[in-house]
């Protein structure tokens, strides 16, 4: 705890019957934290939970007004509903994306032979970690499935989509979450290595497949926009070939 004192009064116009003005509640929370001598960061986790425009404005507010020593840090699987674009714009926003958090291939030996305790060849390696963009899950799912097998570069040859760990992740981590829309979308497109909104359209049989693919990239639903107009798209490669299979 920084100090029992802040956000003591912010916390007890919230309770008072005739609630005031969100903004106003966090000015006053404001001001606390202002008082605060040392530097701290606030972490909200799993943010992509959320769902409400008034914890998204609020939250906005408190970012416009932010007291220097302090810091927010978010993390979520999703784009928060927060202006993203002006925090670039003003070098106010450190982001580790999908790319950052990929393996790197001597990131992927180390934790594929060391930490996983397996004895892969350069090769082998090199193919898992193509196979799966370097997405940290995707090769711990994998060396999982390599444990107690004879034939263990056949494995790595074979390894795709449809393996059952990765069926498993996919099915629950992503395709359960999704509307009966978006899966219908993914499974319809998957048959594309290059996707934009008019192919999906002509595809599918329906419109808006940009602001679809679009979506799907914020949601960071293993989409990537492959230009820097947003014009073309692709799935990663596990997604793809679990989509085509099922």
């Amino acid at each position: 705890m920084l100090d029992a004192e802040i956000g003591k009064n912010a916390l007890a116009l919230m309770r008072t019957p005739l609630l005031p003005p969100i903004e106003s509640i966090l000015t006053i929370l404001i001001n606390d934290i202002a008082t605060f001598p040392d530097n701290f960061a606030l972490v909200l986790d799993d943010y992509h939970v959320i769902d409400a425009k008034p914890v998204d404005e609020a939250l906005t507010f408190l970012l416009e007004h932010l007291p220097p020593q302090m810091h927010l840090v978010i993390t979520t699987r999703e784009d928060p509903n927060l202006p993203l674009s002006r925090l670039r714009a003003q070098d106010q926003l450190t982001e580790l994306r999908a790319a950052d958090l990929r393996f790197t291939p001597s990131e992927a030996a180390d934790f594929l032979n060391q930490t996983m305790g397996l004895n892969l060849s350069t090769e082998d390696i090199a193919a898992l970690e193509s196979r799966t963009e370097g997405w940290v899950a995707g090769l711990q799912l994998a060396a999982l499935s390599m444990r107690g097998r004879e034939d263990v570069h056949g494995f790595i040859r074979a390894f795709a989509g449809d393996n059952q760990y990765i069926v498993d992740y996919l099915v629950e981590e992503v395709l359960q979450r999704q509307s009966e829309g978006v899966r219908s979308f993914l499974l319809q497109t998957s048959i594309l290595e290059w996707l934009s909104g008019p192919l999906c359209d002509a595809v599918t049989g329906q419109e808006g497949g940009k602001a679809l693919l679009e979506a799907l990239e914020r949601g960071n639903l293993f989409v990537s926009s492959q230009d820097d107009k947003r014009q073309w798209f692709r799935y990663h490669h596990l997604l793809q070939l679990f989509s085509v299979r099922t």
